[in-house]
């Protein structure tokens, strides 16, 4: 079977990487690809927002199944326009997807459906935003987080801690900072305790976990510093316990399913869900309807068995026939990014030292890589994502770093406690 990975990023290198090694596939194509990629994969040059040109594509290659990696073509309704033109595709349809084109959306589809989440109210104008910040901390409020409504690449969040800097980001989200998606904005509480990521695959008839993983979004170690689109990742996550995942279940999978077949919602993919693990109990952050990144990472170092077989089945509703095989071993992934992330940075520096890692036993995925004159150079924020397996969460860490120590470019720099509070609740335990 032919495949089609749609997506530049460590998330497409990591579908990539797993999908190749499954016996149905012949070839495996990605859209558009990277340096990294190219090693893996076909890489073609469509962009993700070509989508006339990724259905003609995928028509002309008989592609078997496209996965789709970002959320953008998602909302655009990339998945629509192929299965009008009778393609398979892994992702829901535009409206399916609007459960994270629009936090306002997916908020209203939680309380619809009982689903555990932050108190919250939605505003499209400032002034009365702005008044109801003020209310909320002249009441006492610990913090709050502003949320912009749309896609705004993961920066279209913050939590404030005080009013002046609420208002402040306030005022950036009507005034245009993030474009349309901040002419409306979610306010919410918020929630305190320990973040987790849970990631279920759906079909519509049924909805089953991943492994449970954890993302670390500040930049700089111990949490400080700006958010992210993600500076690496672990799983297992220690706290999701087998309690708090029965109540995942209970209390936010099955309603999840239960609202899309109520609302006639066509959803053959992901959903990603962020749980924060509160003193009351899990409640959602957000959903997205694609794979998070960098939480896949260490997810698929994890997996072991047939992921295309695992994607198409999903594809084509018959996901109760799916078998997921999955390893013991915790596994690690640590980004590597450029100097200046999530702010400004150069690019263009040739990293040394991809083939030494690989040689430590590690997997290096690539996110923002290029070619100049057939050298691999950095060419994004989030360059790479070191990914390591080990027979416990220590060794796996270990394993880890071990790789990226060996890495470097001008200017790159990675957090380096990444799995630190799986540690210490270990020690605690």
């Amino acid at each position: 079977m032919n495949v089609l990975v749609v997506g530049s990023g460590g998330r497409e290198h990591a579908l990539v990487w797993k999908l190749k090694d499954s016996p149905q596939t012949d070839r495996i194509y990605c859209a558009p690809g990277n340096a990294g990629i190219a090693a893996d994969a076909e890489c073609v040059d469509i962009r993700v927002d070509e989508l006339d040109r990724l259905v003609e594509f995928a028509r002309t290659h008989e592609i078997g199944l496209t996965v789709v990696g970002p959320e953008a073509p998602l909302c655009a309704g990339l998945a629509d326009r192929f299965r009008a033109a009778g393609l398979t595709i892994f992702g829901p349809n535009a409206e399916a997807a609007q459960l994270e084109g629009s936090k306002d959306y997916a908020k209203q589809f939680m309380c619809r459906y009982g689903i555990p989440t932050a108190a919250s109210a939605t505003f499209s104008a400032f002034e009365p935003a702005a008044e109801y910040v003020r209310e909320n901390f002249s009441a006492g409020a610990r913090g709050i987080v502003i949320k912009a409504d749309g896609l705004a690449a993961g920066k279209g969040v913050l939590v404030a801690e005080d009013a002046d800097s609420a208002i402040t980001f306030l005022s950036e989200c009507f005034s245009g900072a993030f474009g349309d998606s901040g002419r409306k904005v979610l306010i919410e509480e918020c929630l305190y305790g320990e973040e987790a990521s849970i990631l279920a695959l759906t079909d519509g008839e049924t909805i089953v976990p991943l492994v449970s993983s954890q993302d670390h979004k500040r930049a700089y170690d111990h949490d400080a510093g700006p958010n992210t689109g993600g500076m690496g990742a672990y799983s297992p996550a220690p706290v999701v316990t087998p309690e708090i995942m029965a109540r995942i279940d209970r209390e936010v999978l099955q309603p999840f399913l239960r609202g899309i077949q109520a609302e006639n919602l066509l959803f053959r993919g992901v959903i990603f869900v962020g749980i924060m693990v509160t003193e009351q109990g899990p409640k959602v952050l957000e959903f997205n309807v694609r794979f998070g990144d960098p939480e896949i990472q260490p997810v698929l170092r994890r997996f072991d068995g047939d992921l295309l077989d695992v994607m198409l089945k999903t594809a084509q509703g018959r996901l109760r026939e799916a078998e997921l095989v999955w390893s013991d071993d915790p596994a690690v992934s640590v980004v590597i990014a450029s100097g200046g992330y999530p702010g400004a940075y150069d690019k263009g520096f040739p990293i040394h030292g991809l083939e030494e890692a690989a040689a430590t036993g590690a997997v290096v995925f690539h996110a923002g890589t290029a070619f100049k004159d057939g050298t691999i150079v950095n060419s994004g924020g989030r360059v790479l994502g070191v990914s390591a397996r080990g027979k416990t969460i220590r060794e796996a860490i270990a394993n880890a770093y071990r790789a990226v120590d060996v890495i470097h470019f001008q200017d790159c720099f990675c957090r380096r406690d990444i799995g630190a509070k799986a540690l210490a609740r270990e020690s605690r335990d």
